[in-house]
């Protein structure tokens, strides 16, 4: 009978335990406003978790970028202008710039709206933190650039370091830069989409690797820079004479190392970065760009590097000069005000509580006076 009294709770507890085990993900919320500049949201916003409703052919691409969600809407003013939206939101800014990278076309023009974007006809490409916004006008006006600046103003920004871009990028060579050729990987699946010139085997991304490239004008012809930065300097020299080796056997035996360039090959490493330059250039022309990337570390010191206020021999001399001061005056200030108070309670008391008569006398023995019954023997040792 107890049992089968506790059979019902048991029950409820096991449904609990399923409901949680077997509850479903969270559905996705969009992150797309209402409304902005004018535009509103003719319908709800579409939204998903799946990186397959985003783009079906770069699925996996985005996914190794730190794909989280998606949103797609579609806007209209009063005018009957329509503005279609999408966007996708990654897990840091450096998965939404890398993204950027790879959608952004060498034909696009650049144009300030959020943390970057570029534009092709109708087409405005931009991200704002971790997220990478597509817009597509039917209409172009006079207002569309600020208007998309007041959507990128709505868009939610990643909080802590999330926000942070990718540090590799900014060793990219202003100088003979292509303008928009520049491309940020961080796996093997866009190592491949972007044809670099060394393959994932060899930069091997297991170490933490990540990779910027781009292209370059010379002397020579053009050419692609190719940056690799690893978490250690030993690391990087390690992947280096790694990739000397591997061209080096690919010279004598074609198409037999994880090299997806055939052509000349030049590399160099500063610090945990390795620099390899190829296309159809000269020793000369390699050495060039090769020398235009130098690694600069940044170090931060736990102990101050100058004495501080409490090491400085003057500032305690004169912190203890400033004290003696301050107790001197405190001194003369308590003495006039105790002998002040003293003099004005005498004068408004005279002989009440200071210069009593009757307690200030004390006994007086009078011994040099001789006693009137004192032996005449006596009295020589009293005078």
């Amino acid at each position: 009978m107890k049992l089968l009294r506790l059979l019902p709770g048991a029950l409820c507890l096991l449904a609990a335990l399923c409901s949680l085990v077997f509850a479903a993900p969270t559905p996705a919320t969009s992150f797309l406003p209402q409304e902005f500049g004018g535009w509103q949201m003719s319908a709800a916003a579409n939204v998903s978790r799946d990186p397959n409703v985003a783009d079906p052919v770069n699925a996996a691409l985005l996914k190794e970028y730190g794909f989280t969600d998606f949103a797609s809407a579609t806007y209209t003013r009063d005018d009957g202008r329509k503005l279609t939206i999408k966007a996708a939101r990654f897990a840091d800014a450096s998965g939404a710039y890398g993204a950027f990278t790879y959608y952004k076309m060498p034909q696009m023009l650049h144009e300030k709206i959020g943390d970057q974007a570029a534009s092709l006809n109708e087409r405005v490409l931009f991200y704002c933190g971790n997220i990478l916004v597509d817009a597509v006008f039917d209409r172009l006006s006079a207002m569309s650039a600020a208007e998309l600046r007041e959507l990128a103003n709505d868009l939610p920004l990643p909080g802590g370091n999330n926000g942070n871009l990718p540090g590799l990028p900014v060793y990219l060579p202003r100088e003979s830069y292509v303008k928009n050729t520049a491309k940020y990987v961080v796996g093997p699946v866009g190592l491949e989409k972007i044809a670099a010139p060394v393959g994932a085997q060899l930069v091997d991304f297991s170490t933490g690797a990540e990779v910027v490239l781009g292209d370059f004008t010379t002397a020579d012809g053009q050419a692609t820079l190719m940056l690799i930065s690893y978490p250690t300097p030993q690391i990087a020299a390690d992947r280096l004479r790694r990739i000397e080796q591997a061209h080096q056997h690919a010279a004598q035996v074609p198409d037999s190392a994880p090299l997806l360039s055939a052509g000349p090959l030049f590399a160099r490493r500063t610090g945990p970065i390795v620099v390899i330059v190829a296309g159809p250039v000269s020793q000369g022309a390699a050495n060039t760009l090769l020398n235009a990337v130098n690694y600069e570390a940044n170090v931060t010191w736990n102990e101050p590097t100058s004495a501080n206020k409490r090491d400085n021999i003057g500032n305690l001399v004169w912190n203890a000069l400033l004290l003696c001061g301050i107790l001197m005056g405190f001194s003369l200030v308590a003495g006039l005000a105790f002998g002040g108070v003293r003099v004005l309670v005498q004068r408004m008391f005279p002989e009440r509580l200071f210069n009593r008569r009757g307690e200030a006398e004390f006994i007086s023995l009078h011994l040099a006076e001789p006693r009137p019954d004192a032996l005449p023997s006596e009295s020589k040792y009293l005078n």
